[in-house]
Formats: C-alpha cells, structure tokens, sequence
C-alpha cells in the first residue's frame, strides 16, 4: 500500500511538473526566440517563435480587424461628428476668438508683428507715396497732352456756355456800379488828365477852351453808363467771350500751368495724404476699438455656421480621407516594424497573471493525469 502511494505521488508531481514546464515552455514558444536559429543549414524546428513567424500574417490581420471593425467611417461619425462634440468646438472656438482676436492687450501692429509683417506701415506709406506720384504724373501728362474740350463733359461744357451771358450782364453791371461810384469819378478824370497831358499842345489848349476836366466828367460818366446798359455791349461782349472761351477749350491746360512748380505740390500733397491717412495711429490699436461689435457678431453669426459647414464637409469627406490614410498599409508597417521583444514585454505585462494561471492549470492537469496513470498501472 505504502508503495503504491508512493509510485501515485511520485507519478503526480512528475505529471504536474511535465504539464507546468510544457504550458511554460509553449507560452514563451510564441515570442522566442525572435529570429530563426540555424545549424550550418539546417533551420532548428520550431524557430523564430510563433509570432515573430508570423509577424507579416499578424501585421495584415490587425490591420483588417482595425479598418473594418475600430477605425471604421461609422466610429469617427459617432465620435467626432455628434452634435455634442460640435457645441463643444463651437464654445471653444467662441472663446478662442474673444481672448485673442477681440482683446485689448493686442493691437493691429501687435499682430501685424507676430505674423512677420512689422514693417506694413512704412510699406504702406512708400506704396502711398508711389501711388500718389504715379497719380499725379498722370494728372500732369493727360494735361499736357488734351485740351479743355476734351476733359471737361459736354454737360459742364454747356452749362458753362450757358453762364457767359450771366458773367457778362454782372461785369457790366459792377462796371456801370463802379463809374457811378466817387471812385469811378476819380478814375475817369484821371484817365482824362492823362490823355490830355499825353497830348501836349493839343491836350492844353483843349484844356483851356474847356477849363478843368471835372466838367467832363459827368458828361463822361453818363456816355460810359449808357455804353454799358446798351444792349449792343452786352451782345458784343457776349460774342467776344464766345470766341475767347471757344478758342481757349482747344488749348491744353498745361499751357495755362507753365509757371507753376510741380514736385513741390506732389511733395506736400504726399505728406498730406499720409498725415490724414495716419498708419502708424491707426493700427496702434486693437481691433475691437474698429470693430466694437466683431466678437458678438463673430461668436452669435460666423462661428456657428463655419463650425456646421466643416463638421458637414469633413464628414462628407470622411471615408475619402480615411481611404487616402490608408491605415491598414499604416497599422501593418508600425506592427511590422515593432521589436518583437517590446511586444513580448508588452504581452507579458499585460496577462502576466493569465500566463502563470495557464502554467499552473498546466501543472494541475499534468498531476491529475498522473494520478489517473498510477491508478491504470496500480489497476493492471
């Protein structure tokens, strides 16, 4: 009896140990060894381990499960694209474009600076000045090169024929104001004294049948009056203004702009245009100071619909990028590329527990089966 029990614990913890050493051994089979061990060549059996064989296999599966049942286009849509996760971009994106865009600790040249572009004002004023320069240079050739008639319109045209007969009825209506004026006096019986004196003799004895030419004065003064309220002066004056004003619309205006000094006008008019214009001012401040209103607008009007208008684009989009992705080419090259002995360890440490639990079942199943043979041999 005593050796019997011997013989069944002796055949027991063999069983166990054959079991627990092979569930061992058939564990670490399926990572070691990583690479193929050869004797001159002969590949020994059983070499690389399992996985490192069939690494390719293993690559391209897990590509497949990840593409067609993780990574699929319905996951992203109810991961990314649900209204939950659009609220949240847009409160996001609210409140990203108040605290930077619409702040007042930044000014426009602050972000004219941080984009690279410190230099825009004095680029804006030397673009002012050439465009400015470029005007005028036009201004001055179109005017040397094309008359009155050409660059004013026809309705201007007429229009200003039409106030020659007004212009002429108010000269001689100043003039007839001016000769009847004690002004007017003095000036005719200065002429007069003039022309006598110019005439010598003649002049004095002229004077002396007539005496002093205070008395023609008058007489002067009442032909001068009539001479302009005649309806003839005014239709000759008319007619000569006529001519004149034809005659003088053929003529380039440059003739009429000789004497004048050009580049000092397009020099203060240069300073000018950038002094009103006032760049350097005007981005020293922050865009909400232009713009009181922008954030309100941005976050109530513009946020929402871009954000609704790209959530829409993208997820029409979705399955073309995720095709272009190609993540199975992509999970297979990781996983193919990955150490074997990283993956090991990331097994490993993942179910190391599982792994002893099978090495003892192994064990325990190996000592059942030891048992159970003592027991067959101890029957025969």
């Amino acid at each position: 009896m005593d050796n019997f029990l011997v013989t069944l614990l002796f055949m027991a913890v063999i069983g166990a140990i054959i079991g627990g050493v092979t569930n061992h051994l058939a564990i670490k089979m399926l990572f070691r060894p990583h690479e193929a061990i050869y004797i001159k060549n002969w590949r020994v059996p059983f070499t690389p381990g399992l996985i490192p064989k069939r690494r390719d296999e293993l690559a391209n599966q897990l590509g497949l499960t990840v593409v067609n049942y993780l990574l699929t286009p319905e996951t992203f849509r109810k991961k990314f694209f649900s209204k939950d996760i659009q609220e949240k971009v847009e409160q996001f994106a609210q409140v990203k474009i108040e605290e930077t865009i619409f702040t007042n600790d930044k000014t426009i040249q602050d972000w004219l600076d941080l984009a690279g572009f410190s230099h825009v004002p004095m680029t804006i004023e030397q673009k002012v000045e050439s465009i400015v320069a470029g005007q005028f240079e036009s201004l001055k050739n179109t005017l040397s090169t094309k008359s009155i008639r050409t660059l004013l319109s026809a309705d201007i045209q007429e229009t200003i024929d039409a106030k020659i007969p007004v212009v002429v009825g108010h000269i001689l209506e100043k003039g007839e104001d001016y000769f009847l004026s004690p002004e007017g006096e003095m000036t005719i019986k200065a002429m007069m004294d003039d022309f006598l004196s110019s005439k010598g003799s003649l002049g004095g004895m002229i004077n002396m049948f007539l005496g002093d030419s205070s008395s023609l004065v008058s007489k002067v003064q009442r032909e001068l009056v009539k001479f302009l309220q005649s309806p003839g002066t005014t239709e000759l004056l008319t007619k000569i203004f006529v001519q004149e004003w034809d005659k003088l619309k053929d003529r380039p205006v440059i003739d009429f702009l000789e004497d004048i000094q050009f580049e000092p006008i397009l020099v203060n008019l240069q300073s000018y245009v950038k002094e009103q214009l006032a760049v350097a001012e005007r981005l020293n401040h922050p865009i909400a100071y232009y713009w009181p209103e922008g954030s309100t607008w941005m976050k109530e009007s513009v946020v929402p619909r871009l954000i609704e208008k790209a959530f829409i684009q993208a997820e029409a989009k979705l399955e073309d990028v995720l095709k272009r992705l190609n993540l199975k080419e992509v999970v297979r090259e990781q996983v193919d590329s990955f150490p074997v002995s990283k993956l090991e360890e990331l097994v490993l440490g993942i179910s190391q527990r599982e792994f002893k639990m099978i090495t003892v079942l192994g064990a325990v199943l190996g000592g059942l089966i030891g048992i159970v043979q003592g027991l067959i041999v101890n029957l025969m």
